[in-house]
Order: C-alpha cells, then sequence, then structure tokens
C-alpha cells in the first residue's frame, strides 16, 4: 500500500521547481527530496516549515487531508 502524506510532488511541478533545485535550497540529497516526493519516506516538520517557505505556500497545502 502507498499511501500519500505529501503533495511535494505536486506543487513543485505546479510551480515548475525541479526536485534538484529544491534539493540545493534545503541542502539535502537529491534522493531525499525525490524519496519525499514518491512519499516513500517524509521530511522532518522543521523541513516541511521551509519547503513551504521556499515554495511560498502554506505548510497545510504540503499536506494530504486525512479527512473523508
Amino acid at each position: 500500500m502507498n499511501e500519500k502524506f505529501n503533495r511535494i510532488k505536486e506543487i513543485l511541478v505546479r510551480q515548475g521547481v525541479s526536485q534538484k533545485d529544491l534539493a540545493l535550497q534545503l541542502d539535502k540529497n537529491e534522493h531525499t527530496v525525490s524519496n519525499w516526493c514518491i512519499n516513500k519516506s517524509q521530511p522532518h516538520l522543521k523541513d516541511l516549515f521551509k519547503i513551504a517557505e521556499i515554495l511560498e505556500v502554506d505548510v497545510c497545502e504540503l499536506l494530504v487531508s486525512t479527512k473523508s
């Protein structure tokens, strides 16, 4: 089961930002950012806030709602 917890990839595509660019701005490995984008792993909370700042979105936009 491959559950989605974040929408990082979706927002990157919408804004035309590459995973490589995000990785450079976060000073993270590209593989780490790739894993976040495919929901294989999740960023730490501090990284999530930094991603929101870089992409100029509310941190809530990066998360998938669990409400049905």
